[in-house]
């Protein structure tokens, strides 16, 4: 996927300012599968992706005079925020992100081993086993691996305890690394 750096980047960021059409459908050829992507990290349901990722494309273009051009990536960082703020509201306003208790052992159970290795792994595999997640791992390991947030800001950004951040976030890795031991495992041929 090629995206527009530099120049390129900041003369796109302000035909959108503008409100060039054009501007608009080269805004979308170069983002929208990217974007889409983004939103389906923490959005598990393929309709309500769809409406998640349509409202923060309205989102983006109806604010695109708020964003400023601050270097090469900038308008990139700035959409891909957009489109992960969008997924967080829709999830607290549709109560998708439940926590598991911690009383509840599911993650629990895989012994702390060293983590499996991802390189043989597909993309398209390791994004569906994080899509399966529980909606409160899912999104606590989505802002902590993908878009760097400790979990203090986490708790803050779900409006959840620290612990219950670090917490959802261990078990979700746990949880991966069993569906990755499994998936590698059917893939072995029989003896």
């Amino acid at each position: 996927m090629r995206f527009f750096i530099g120049d390129k980047e900041e003369r796109l960021a302000r035909r959108l300012q503008s409100g060039e059409n054009a501007a608009l459908k080269d805004f979308y050829t170069l983002y929208a599968d990217y974007l889409a992507g983004v939103c389906a990290r923490y959005i598990a349901d393929d309709e309500d992706l769809k409406d998640v990722f349509q409202d923060a494309m309205v989102n983006i273009i109806s604010h695109i005079r708020d964003f400023q051009y601050r270097g090469a990536g900038s308008l990139q960082a700035w959409a891909t925020k957009t489109a992960v703020n969008q997924s967080l509201r829709f999830l607290r306003k549709k109560h998708h992100t439940e926590f598991t208790p911690l009383d509840r052992d599911v993650a629990d159970e895989v012994e702390e081993d060293e983590d499996p290795s991802i390189s043989d792994l597909p993309p398209e595999v390791l994004h569906q086993m994080i899509r399966e997640l529980p909606a409160g791992y899912r999104s606590v390991f989505n802002l902590y691996v993908f878009e760097n947030k400790s979990h203090q800001e986490i708790a803050q950004l779900l409006g959840i305890k620290t612990g219950t951040s670090c917490s959802q976030f261990s078990r979700a890795k746990n949880l991966l690394a069993k569906k990755i031991k499994a998936y590698y495992q059917s893939k072995q041929p029989p003896r």
